[in-house]
């Protein structure tokens, strides 16, 4: 029942809610589009393991993974997202799987022998909540319904843990454990960091039960090591060039501060230098950014401020987990077991990652800690329905439904409603009418100009259009540069990309390009179609068609020179 309500809450009008495709993921979408149509990425590059996109260069497993739907459903959003949206139930699934594991024995080592019938009933009943609340708490929920890849990386480290800890018993479950964890490193930029470091930590705990299994699978563990090795030195080469630095560039902690925190220190002598330097105001930033991931604002209340990861001013949990996080933390730290050890590294470590980016606390980039706040909270639940007795336990279980559904309904009708209306901006909405009023229209005009203010709009029509790669690849028309870290299209096709400020409001003045090239619309004979921002057009043009936001306010207006 968990299972098919966790799909119920994650396809239900999916292509709405959010409520358009932001940047990222038409891009992951036409990326995966030109892959299956040409087996090559958007730049012309066959089957990429690492793709440039907009200079962002995305990591290759959601795009191909996207293929798979596109071959199915074709280009759209439904397709675009159903790569995620499987990935949150798998979650589910295997977050129930994973905390019977951790809890069902009294030693994951081979051999051992699970505990009491009324010992498995109480951990059966906590895999139950933990998975009844990953299908439904803030944090997880929003992710399974967009198309980011940190939530299909989310769904293979979760079961690659599982199979881990299968593995530690029959060694043939090492296998799907070795896939899982290896491809996590090639799905989302925080797993680079996190995966490695966990499976460190986790091996060195199981050292015991590793050396016994190797002692005796000496062959086949030997070819599991190697295809370790397959998927995580190709990774650690990838960081050691541009195209994989390219991305931890743009978001981690920036130190140019120093020098003005230097010359701006009262301190005498060679102490300015010895207090700002490079390790200490990494290591103070990144412990500040660390802490500020357990805040209650970030978990409880507030939620990060990125709208796109996360409804504003409701919590990533439910505030009602507070007293069930910290109690749960408590009781695992006196069980003292190799188990709870590692779930409370897990938490504790899962937001290192986050914490080296700038922006922290940040919702997405904090993944990995997932989904760790919900087993630590199911457990201290379970505990409590142990401990109370009579009708205290009753109504204790009343009370917690009650407050759940409450909150989870709260939840959802903020979400498909208010954050949709409200929100629709930072989703980039409007592309999509746009384009269709552009495609109805094309015929009629020699040149189609779009302001660049709400982000790449070439990437947009692409999408929407179904645009074919290869053309698109070989216009003659297309300009596109590399300036400021990023890569610009300015033009391809008879469509020109300006930045706002570019647009003039003199009828008899050109258009100025980023590149610097002009486009010439006051000539007589020639007709162009202008996608601006509210109020920012040329006099004397015809005002044709305005695109709202969900909120009622303007976010294209549409002229032409006729």
């Amino acid at each position: 029942m968990i299972v098919v309500l966790a799909a119920i809450v994650r396809f239900a009008a999916i292509t709405n809610v959010p409520p358009s495709l932001n940047w990222d993921e038409v891009s992951h979408g036409y990326n995966a589009y030109s892959i299956l149509k040409t087996g090559k990425d958007e730049w012309g590059n066959y089957f990429p393991v690492i793709f440039r996109a907009y200079g962002d260069y995305k990591l290759p497993v959601y795009i191909y993974a996207t293929t798979l739907s596109l071959t199915l459903f074709g280009l759209n959003a439904f397709a675009v997202r159903l790569p995620s949206i499987l990935a949150g139930i798998i979650t589910v699934v295997f977050t129930y799987l994973l905390v019977n594991e951790l809890f069902g024995y009294k030693s994951v080592g081979i051999g051992s022998e699970k505990n009491s019938s009324k010992r498995k009933s109480q951990e059966r009943s906590t895999a139950l909540i933990a998975s009844l609340l990953v299908a439904f708490e803030p944090w997880s929920l929003f992710l399974s319904r967009a198309a980011f890849e940190a939530n299909l990386a989310l769904a293979l480290f979760v079961s690659a843990f599982f199979f881990f800890l299968k593995g530690l018993r029959a060694p043939k479950f090492l296998f799907p454990a070795v896939i899982s964890f290896g491809l996590t490193v090639w799905t989302y930029n925080s797993y680079r960091i996190f995966t490695p470091l966990f499976v460190g930590i986790a091996g060195f705990i199981y050292r015991g039960e590793l050396l016994k299994i190797f002692a005796t699978n000496k062959k086949i563990i030997t070819y599991y090591l190697l295809l370790t090795a397959f998927f995580f030195l190709p990774m650690f080469w990838q960081l050691a060039n541009s195209s994989g630095q390219a991305r931890y560039g743009k978001v981690t902690i920036i130190i140019a501060r120093i020098n003005e925190l230097r010359n701006s220190s009262k301190l005498p002598g060679h102490f300015p230098r010895l207090i700002h330097n490079k390790l200490t105001f990494f290591t103070l930033r990144y412990l500040k950014n660390w802490v500020s991931h357990f805040g209650g604002d970030f978990l409880f209340f507030k939620g990060g401020s990125h709208y796109q990861f996360n409804v504003p001013n409701h919590g990533l949990l439910y505030p009602y987990n507070i007293i069930f996080l910290i109690s749960g933390v408590l009781l695992l730290m006196k069980k003292r077991s190799k188990e709870t050890n590692l779930i409370l590294m897990w938490f504790y470590l899962g937001f290192v990652a986050s914490s080296l980016t700038r922006e922290a606390p940040h919702a997405l980039r904090s993944v990995t800690v997932l989904p760790t706040p919900m087993i630590i909270s199911s457990y201290a639940v379970t505990f409590l329905i142990g401990w109370l007795r009579g009708k205290l336990r009753k109504l204790f279980l009343i009370g917690f439904i009650a407050v759940f559904i409450f909150s989870a309904v709260n939840y959802l009708f903020a979400y498909s409603n208010s954050y949709r209306r409200d929100y629709s901006w930072s989703w980039q909405y409007g592309y999509r009418e746009v384009v269709d009023y552009i495609k109805k229209n094309y015929i009629g005009y020699d040149k189609i100009i779009i302001t660049k203010k709400y982000g790449e709009p070439h990437e947009f029509i692409l999408f929407y259009w179904s645009w074919n790669p290869e053309s698109y690849r070989n216009d003659a028309n297309l300009n596109r540069f590399y300036q400021s870290n990023w890569y610009w299209v300015d033009g391809f096709d008879k469509f020109y990309f300006v930045n706002d400020w570019q647009i003039p409001h003199s009828y008899d003045e050109d258009f100025v390009l980023e590149s610097g090239n002009l486009v010439t619309c006051h000539l007589s004979l020639v007709t162009c179609l202008l996608i601006t921002s509210p109020g920012n057009y040329p006099e004397g043009w015809n005002k044709l068609e305005i695109v709202n936001f969900l909120d009622g306010k303007p976010a294209f207006e549409i002229y032409d020179n006729k």
